[in-house]
């Protein structure tokens, strides 16, 4: 069955403001698309925001892989992803993403979101609730247990797209070193870097070879899929970034927000294709009192 989307995007008196929120992970193996519980949760969700803005999620890498629990990432990014060099914390291609402070956890705030299957949830310190701050992770299946530790685990979004990625994330075997190294295995377990990373992902199978940064599996960037209105002489144009191979978005408007009654309800300006670009619609009244939404079906 499919599941409905909705970028928001609204016009009234000349304000605008943007309501909906999708965003898309390009990794080493696709891309992740994911929407954002923006009403929900606002302070994990600015604070995910500001991360991506500010080009801090650039070249990150997942550093942290539990088949059957969690892919967690957020933490760490690195300079030189195509470096041949081996990984390691001395060679200066190794970078901690920085931080702004940790947020309170929103875990009670909005509805109650589970920790259910490809969910999207802020990772934190042990026994402090409140000490999230850049690092989040994918739930790779049902872990309500996380909804009654620490507070709670927050989640803040889903994968609407893209879930073909847990998949393989699931498929990884650490026993037989497939996708999955344990670093102790060469530095030692009094190694604290080799402790850090001792469920690293890498993308390719067989733990004869001590992973280079190459090897590592890469969020090389997360982008937004925002949506913009602009007043064009007398008409407004709707402009969007799409998603490859989404077809159908319908721009749909109403002349009250929220549509009052059936003669307020929303009505469909267009549908078109996506392109993986950005797609433009013209709107030939440029009224004040019209609000606008995008809808792709998922």
């Amino acid at each position: 069955m499919k599941q409905l989307f909705c970028i928001w995007i609204l016009i009234a008196l000349g304000f605008n403001a943007s309501a909906g929120i999708l965003v898309q992970f390009r990794t080493t193996f696709g891309d992740l698309d994911v929407e954002l519980y923006a009403q929900d949760k606002p302070v994990t969700v600015q604070n995910f925001i500001r991360y991506v803005q500010t080009g801090f999620y650039q070249n990150m890498f997942l550093h942290r892989c539990l088949p059957g629990f969690v892919v967690q990432g957020g933490g760490f990014l690195i300079g030189d992803p195509a470096s041949i060099t081996p990984f390691s914390a001395t060679n200066g291609n190794l970078f901690v993403v920085p931080s702004f402070g940790p947020i309170t956890n929103e875990f009670n705030v909005g509805r109650r979101l589970t920790n259910s299957y490809g969910t999207i949830a802020m990772a934190k310190l042990p026994g402090n609730p409140n000490s999230a701050s850049s690092e989040w992770f994918f739930n790779l299946a049902n872990n309500t247990g996380l909804d009654s530790q620490n507070g709670g685990f927050t989640v803040f979004g889903r994968v609407i797209r893209g879930t073909n990625l847990l998949t393989f994330f699931n498929s990884l075997n650490k026993s037989i070193s497939c996708g999955i190294v344990h670093l102790t295995s060469w530095l030692g377990t009094n190694s604290s870097f080799g402790r850090t990373f001792s469920d690293l992902p890498v993308n390719y199978c067989g733990g004869s070879a001590y992973p280079r940064y190459v090897d590592l599996v890469y969020v090389y960037d997360i982008s937004f899929l925002n949506v913009q209105v602009a007043t064009i002489g007398n008409t407004r144009q709707i402009s969007w970034n799409t998603v490859a191979g989404q077809t159908n978005y319908i721009v749909e408007f109403t002349t009250n927000l929220p549509p009052a009654s059936v003669t307020n309800m929303w009505r469909t300006l267009t549908a078109t294709n996506g392109t993986a670009g950005t797609l433009k619609v013209i709107d030939p009244i440029n009224s004040p009192r019209r609000f606008y939404r995008v809808r792709a079906d998922y």
